[in-house]
């Protein structure tokens, strides 16, 4: 009797709330949450900004809603994701047309994207919510073709055409706006769901090599005039040629197109080793709060913070690559691809742009980049995520 209860007392402590909240993703999302709190206020101040106290609240804020969001949706089961994704992702589409009516000026001013509502003094970039309606979608798709089809030639494609289909109106939406960095975001979630959606090799393949060859044509005609016309005919516009040609050669406009390159590469070379310290900086990089925000850590902490900064990424993507093997189905192992996909594309082409490795795309560092829309939308994935593993642990206790 005395061994029955005890084994009782072990199997309601193995499933406990506390044992079903996995710590190893919070961990490193809290830490790259404070880092960025610091790295916003530090950029803020070099910046000369008069309202550092309202930006700080406001982001704060917008960190105190992406804890609740990460609170209630992790309550939610993986039937309750399967029941609202169509409509979820019907709800977003339609939010993805306001930016066209309601665009914010300032934004369409500097970057000629509108891709910001802005209404009633409040900005906000549906896009960054739309990223994980459409992960679901493309989940949810997958999954029932997987479930009505054997894998087969001819079924391969009938779900990239599904897949595909799904696709487009946010293709049609993005080019509205004229976001191109965003847009790639959507590409690299494709791909990632493609990649373990079981699809031949036979046809993966081919793809694969298409896409290489592509790049590589893109890149060899924009060294050329008969190319870069070439280009412009096919709706490509100037200034992502000049981005192109700042990656290509950071330095061979410093105080015109490539600016923004350069001093990105010289505040990070500046930092060395320790960096110079908490809130000092000689270097002027324009949007250091948001797209740049890695330069300010460079800078600040050196070659050590900014490698620790990599290396809590590293953990948390790790963590939810566990997360994923760990799950009972496999809706849920394909939307925890898609976050992965997008978390991961985040943090490469971002750092990646600031230390030449890439072009620049404007595309926030997750967690620590200024803007509630984009820390909403990682934390909504980061919620999901979690339900995976609470659900999942609670499936076991049935």
């Amino acid at each position: 009797m005395k061994k029955r209860r005890e084994s009782s007392n072990m199997n309601e402590n193995r499933f406990s709330l506390d044992s079903r909240i996995d710590y190893g993703v919070i961990l490193p999302v809290f830490v790259l949450c404070i880092v960025g709190l610091i790295a916003q206020y530090a950029a803020l101040s070099l910046g000369g900004n008069q309202n550092i106290v309202y930006e700080m609240l406001k982001q704060a804020l917008w960190l105190s809603i992406g804890v609740f969001a990460i609170v209630v949706l992790m309550q939610f089961t993986t039937k309750a994701w399967w029941k609202i994704t169509p409509l979820l992702y019907v709800l977003c589409l339609g939010l993805m047309i306001l930016p066209l009516q309601f665009y914010d000026p300032n934004v369409v001013a500097m970057t000629g994207a509108k891709n910001w509502i802005s209404f009633a003094g409040m900005s906000f970039q549906p896009s960054e919510i739309l990223k994980i309606a459409y992960i679901l979608f493309l989940a949810y798709v997958t999954t029932r073709h997987n479930q009505e089809h054997q894998h087969e030639i001819k079924s391969d494609f009938m779900l990239i055409g599904k897949l595909g289909l799904g696709t487009i109106p946010v293709i049609i939406l993005l080019k509205l706006q004229n976001d191109f960095g965003t847009l790639l975001v959507f590409l690299a979630i494709f791909c990632g769901i493609i990649l373990v959606s079981g699809i031949s090799w036979k046809i993966l393949l081919p793809g694969i090599i298409s896409m290489l060859v592509l790049i590589a044509g893109i890149l060899s005609l924009v060294a050329t005039d008969i190319g870069r016309e070439f280009l412009f005919k096919f709706g490509v516009k100037e200034y992502q040629l000049s981005r192109l040609d700042s990656w290509l050669n950071p330095f061979h406009d410093t105080t015109g197109v490539s600016y923004q390159q350069a001093q990105s590469l010289t505040a990070i070379g500046s930092g060395g080793l320790t960096g110079k310290g908490f809130n000092v900086s000689q270097v002027d990089v324009p949007v250091r709060e948001s797209d740049m925000i890695f330069t300010v850590i460079a800078e600040n902490f050196g070659f050590i913070g900014s490698a620790l900064v990599i290396f809590m990424y590293l953990l948390l993507i790790y963590r939810l690559i566990r997360v994923s093997l760990d799950t009972n189905n496999v809706f849920s192992t394909y939307i925890s691809t898609g976050i992965i996909m997008m978390i991961l594309f985040h943090v490469f082409e971002n750092i990646g742009a600031s230390i030449g490795l890439l072009p620049l795309t404007g595309i926030p560092l997750p967690f620590i980049s200024q803007g509630g829309s984009s820390l909403l939308g990682n934390m909504i994935g980061i919620g999901i995520m979690l339900s995976m593993r609470f659900n999942n642990e609670a499936v076991y206790q049935k």
